[in-house]
């Protein structure tokens, strides 16, 4: 008799149901926080999920990564130093540390448990969290950018939905001490989710990014575990326009061999659909 298929769900929203199918659960734990689980995939190698819901797909991992990290990179003149708030499994930290101007980069997770999975099992993602460059600080990102008294070119908020640990995130308050930790020609660039199934989250950070930061965009791409494929980034700066003042030479000269980012990338994630530009009055 075959042995029936055993598959991971995610459910979102109680609407969309995404299935993966499992070779292997890996592991599972639960932290003051959440609940942190790795599991091998029959095609899209490991994921890593946190309560349920999928944060890293070794098949596609690099999309998502290269682009929260290198639009802001790229359009920078000189990034030196990178606060990366959330993003426990390294990706991020990965792609950031790719540019040489970088000289120090902070990671503040709040969950000890997501580095750690992600150290044992998705050393796809988590292994530049070695490099001597990076600080790995496991606290509050909320309490670390009200209390610091240090300066970042770019910080990079890598983090789950708005509910749960992540949900000060997307608060005012938060928005305006992140400002005061930029440095002249600082950059935030913000998770913001699906476009279909979280446009309330999009337009919100619109609305609280706008009195803040001079300018705000939203930046799209595209994946292969995300529910509904299309997922969206806030972009907001002290003054540099993500297309205006992106110079595309700067990714050629960089040489960094990517799998996704290119110059012309750039320019196309900024391009708006009509929808979205309803909901957040562009």
């Amino acid at each position: 008799m075959k042995k029936k298929a055993v598959w991971v769900d995610e459910v979102y929203q109680g609407i969309v149901r995404t299935s993966f199918k499992l070779k292997k659960r890996l592991f599972r734990g639960k932290s003051p926080f959440q609940e942190v689980e790795v599991v091998e995939t029959a095609g899209h190698g490991r994921l890593l999920l946190i309560d349920g819901m999928t944060m890293v797909s070794e098949r596609d991992e690099f999309v998502y990564h290269e682009m929260i990290a290198h639009p802001a990179l790229f359009l920078h003149p000189k990034p030196l130093r990178v606060l990366v708030i959330g993003g426990g499994d390294g990706g991020t930290v990965r792609e950031v540390l790719r540019h040489k101007s970088v000289e120090r980069c902070v990671l503040v997770e709040i969950d000890g448990l997501v580095v750690e999975a992600s150290r044992k099992y998705i050393p796809q993602t988590a292994a530049a969290l070695s490099d001597k460059r990076v600080t790995v600080r496991t606290e509050d990102g909320v309490k670390f950018v009200a209390e610091t008294n240090e300066k970042f070119d770019v910080v990079i908020v890598d983090s789950t939905e708005p509910f749960g640990p992540a949900k000060e995130l997307f608060g005012r308050s938060f928005y305006k001490n992140v400002k005061r930790l930029l440095t002249e020609d600082g950059i935030v660039v913000s998770q913001a989710g699906s476009p279909f199934y979280e446009i309330a989250t999009i337009r919100n950070l619109f609305k609280i990014m706008r009195p803040i930061f001079p300018v705000v965009e939203v930046s799209l791409f595209t994946n292969l575990t995300y529910p509904g494929g299309l997922w969206a980034f806030t972009v907001a700066t002290k003054g540099l326009h993500p297309v205006r003042d992106f110079v595309p030479a700067r990714v050629k000269t960089s040489k960094l061999k990517l799998s996704w980012y290119n110059a012309e990338i750039h320019a196309g994630s900024f391009a708006c659909p009509n929808f979205l530009k309803k909901e957040i009055g562009v």
